[in-house]
């Protein structure tokens, strides 16, 4: 086992997309997310916490994997879980699982325009 290892945690997760733009809108316009100011080319930051989350111009061909992230489960903390649902089966998005109620509060999975499969949920209470 290895020592003086300093392994904090997970501190910025990012997307490969299709079409930057695309995700851009999606993700602020549709999922509530806001962006920062970023110094990375071909990338959205999206404003958030304590994990920031990006969007990056697509540096593999991911036409050529059958499906994206198999195995990584990603899930976003939201105040409101059931509106962003309502906003997102609005605008034709597929809802992977409906709104229910979880172990974590309100929570559902929805797919995004590359299909990754990302879960909003509400959290549990302090």
């Amino acid at each position: 086992m290895a020592e003086n290892v300093n392994v904090v945690g997970p501190d910025f997760l990012t997307l490969q997309v299709r079409d930057l733009e695309r995700s851009r809108r999606f993700y602020t316009e549709l999922v509530g997310f806001h962006t920062v100011p970023s110094k990375v080319p071909n990338a959205a930051v999206l404003g958030s916490e304590p994990i920031k989350v990006a969007l990056r111009q697509a540096t593999d061909d991911l036409d050529e994997v059958a499906k994206l992230a198999w195995g990584v489960v990603i899930w976003i903390k939201a105040e409101d879980p059931d509106k962003i649902a309502g906003t997102l089966a609005d605008n034709g998005v597929p809802i992977v699982k409906p709104l229910c109620d979880g172990a974590c509060g309100r929570e559902f999975i929805f797919e995004d325009p590359d299909g990754y499969r990302i879960t909003i949920y509400e959290g549990q209470p302090d």
